[in-house]
This record gives structure tokens, C-alpha cells and sequence, in this order.
């Protein structure tokens, strides 16, 4: 199972990010902004966030493990054409396309995990999971920018959609079949809306999903907008010695695993609490222009994202009893909707206060999430 997730996810995260180590590149190419040029990650995950609503309906009649198949089937086509496109607008779309049929592996994979893993490991699968997910991320923006700097960006998107497609193939083989899956027949239990809207009333579900909308807006601000700092004095990088910076997503790999480990004994709470001073301790490190401690200062950001991130998409699906595909599904709409407005919202601050203003919103960011986290889940049902 976890094998397979973890497939999944570098087909998945690969597609998704690879785009982001080759911004600059894209933004020469066009002959367009910053702003403009992140706007290739936000298509994606607008497409995603807006999709897996509907592919949690699929996953709920088709089944996990099928209706995750269709939908990375989709996604490796889609992306294998997206360094083919001619023209940014139509670049966009095929982003968008793309993202949409993403949305069915994160929609659904931390549903499909919960329901075939006992109580007592889920949390540890599920930091297990997001563990794997950061390597997909890493993978993507670790092939497209080298490749790109040795010939074009359009080659290496075109490398990273050909390492999703052998991933997904890898998904397909290893994941099990589904034990415990039992298909929602139409006309029983509650409707589509309202298990929604089951979820969308409770305090608690919102303060998780408020993490993932407002934590994952700073961490694409962030990593969106770090490459156009360190091309210009005193940095003056390269895009393949930039791409390399995205090595700090491996913090992320061993905090989403250790956090899953610690919730279990210290509660889900605590954990996810202790990640916010972290992440704002991480980003001010990054205001110096010492090239090192710009480097010490992302894996401190990135480890503190992924344990507070981790934390709160396992915990999504165990805090409900109505509407687990679609409680994990909201998570997933919030946090890759936080991706899209806020990562590209980054871009104005960027613009506008260079790289003290991309801190400081991400920073002001995570103390809100912080501080929403203990009104609304204190109390809750932390194992």
C-alpha cells in the first residue's frame, strides 16, 4: 500500500511542481512576469483543487484504487503534452487540464489509506504517505531544472511528465485491491451535498482546512518566487544550481514521517502547533543574503510546513462520520486553493517589498493558521 502511495505520489507531486524549478526560464521564454509565469503552478492547482470534489463522487461508486488509475492515466497524458505547447495560453489550459485529473490522487489516496490500515498506524501511514508525496515534488523540480539548463525548460518538463508516466505504472502494479471499500449506492445514505456541507459546518474540519489553505499559499509563495531572489545580486544563480535548492524538501520527507510518529504519542495538537514557530523562525533565516543560511533557513521552513501539513491530512478523514471521501477531498480543495490565490498573490509582495515582503506574508500566514488551529480543534479527538 504504501509503496504504491508513494508511486503515486512522485507521478502525482512530479507533474504538479516540475514547472517550478524552470519559472525564470519560462518567464524569459514569453517574455512575460514573475506574477505572469507562476501562473503555470496556479493553472495546475486551481484545475486540482476543483477537481477532487467531483473525483471523490467517482471514488465513491467506482471504487479507490480504479478511480485513481483513471485519473493518473489522464494526468501523464496531459502532461506529456504540455511542453509541446506553442503558446502560453494554450500552456495554461493544458496546466489546467492537467491539475484536474491530478485532483483524483490526493483526493482520495489518504481515504483509500484509512480505510485498509488499522486505527492504531494510520497516523504513521499517513505522515508515511506525505513523506513519499515530498519526494515526488523534490524529483520533478530536481529533473526539470537541470535538463532545462542543458537545453530548454520544454525539455526538462518534458523529462519529469516521462518519470511521472513510469510512476504511475508503478502505482498500478503495486497497489492492492481494496478490502474494506464498500460502494455508496445511489439513493442511499446521504446525498453528495450534503456530506459536503456535513463537513463545511464543522468548526473542526475548518480549522484543518484553514492549515492547508493559508500553510500551503506561503510554501508556494515561497518556493515560486525564492528562484527570481537568487538569479539576481548577490546571488546571481544559475537555474540548475537553483533547482538544487529544492534538495530542502527532503526535511519535509523525514518531518511528515517523524511527525505521524510523535502525533501518535504526544497528540495530533501539540504536534501540529510545535510546526508553526518553525516555519516563521525558517523564513526570517532566509532574509539574510548569505547563501548558506538562506539554505538553512528553507530546510528549517520546509520541515516545519510538512509536519504541520502532514498532521492535518490525516487527521481530516478520522474527525468525521459523515463523508470521509469528501471531509479529505475539502482538505485537498483548500490547500491546493490556497496554493493558487495565495502562492500567485506571493508575486505583488515580491513585486512590490522584493523578498522581505514574501516573508513577512508568509510568516503572518502561518501565525493566523497557528492561531486558528487552537480555537477550533482544541478538544478534539486527537489519536
Amino acid at each position: 500500500m504504501l509503496w504504491a502511495l508513494f508511486f503515486a505520489g512522485v507521478a502525482t507531486f512530479s507533474q504538479l511542481y516540475s514547472v517550478q524549478s524552470v519559472l525564470t526560464s519560462i518567464a524569459s521564454d514569453f517574455s512575460i512576469s514573475a506574477a505572469q509565469a507562476a501562473l503555470t503552478v496556479s493553472a495546475a492547482t486551481i484545475g486540482l483543487a476543483l477537481a477532487v470534489i467531483p473525483w471523490s463522487w467517482v471514488a465513491d461508486r467506482a471504487g479507490r484504487k480504479r478511480t485513481m488509475t483513471w485519473a493518473i492515466s489522464a494526468a501523464v497524458a496531459f502532461g506529456l503534452l504540455v511542453p509541446l505547447a506553442p503558446t502560453f495560453e494554450l500552456m495554461l489550459v493544458l496546466r489546467f487540464l492537467e491539475g484536474a485529473a491530478l485532483g483524483g490522487i490526493p483526493a482520495i489516496a489518504l481515504v483509500y489509506l484509512n480505510e485498509e490500515v488499522q486505527r492504531l498506524h494510520a497516523a504513521v501511514a499517513a505522515g508515511t504517505y506525505v513523506a513519499g508525496t515530498t519526494i515526488g515534488g523534490l524529483s520533478g523540480r530536481l529533473v526539470a531544472g537541470p535538463a532545462a539548463d542543458l537545453f530548454d525548460w520544454r525539455a526538462g518538463v518534458l523529462a519529469a511528465s516521462l518519470m511521472a508516466a513510469l510512476s504511475a505504472v508503478a502505482f498500478v502494479w503495486l497497489a492492492p485491491a481494496p478490502r474494506r471499500f464498500t460502494p455508496v449506492a445511489r439513493g442511499i445514505g446521504p446525498k453528495l451535498s450534503e456530506r459536503i456541507l456535513h463537513n463545511l459546518r464543522s468548526p473542526r474540519q475548518l480549522g484543518l482546512y484553514a492549515q492547508g489553505f493559508l500553510l500551503m499559499g506561503g510554501f508556494v509563495a515561497v518556493y515560486n518566487y525564492l528562484g527570481f531572489r537568487l538569479e539576481l545580486p548577490p546571488f546571481g544563480l544559475p537555474v540548475a544550481v537553483i533547482s538544487l535548492l529544492f534538495l530542502a524538501y527532503l526535511a519535509g520527507t523525514v518531518t511528515s514521517r517523524v511527525a505521524g510518529t510523535l502525533a501518535v504519542r504526544f497528540g495530533r495538537l501539540r504536534v501540529m502547533l510545535a510546526g508553526i514557530p518553525v516555519i516563521v523562525i525558517g523564513l526570517l533565516i532566509t532574509l539574510t543574503d548569505s547563501l548558506p543560511l538562506v539554505i538553512v533557513g528553507l530546510i528549517v521552513f520546509t520541515g516545519g510546513f510538512f509536519t504541520v501539513h502532514s498532521v492535518a491530512a490525516g487527521w481530516t478523514p478520522r474527525l468525521t462520520d459523515v463523508g470521509r471521501a469528501q471531509a479529505s477531498s475539502l482538505y485537498n480543495f483548500f490547500y491546493y486553493a490556497g496554493s493558487s490565490l495565495i502562492g500567485w498573490i506571493g508575486g505583488f509582495f515580491f513585486g512590490g517589498f522584493g523578498w522581505t515582503g514574501v516573508v513577512f506574508f508568509a510568516s503572518a500566514l502561518a501565525i493566523v493558521a497557528g492561531l486558528l488551529a487552537v480555537s477550533t480543534l482544541r478538544g478534539a479527538p486527537n489519536q
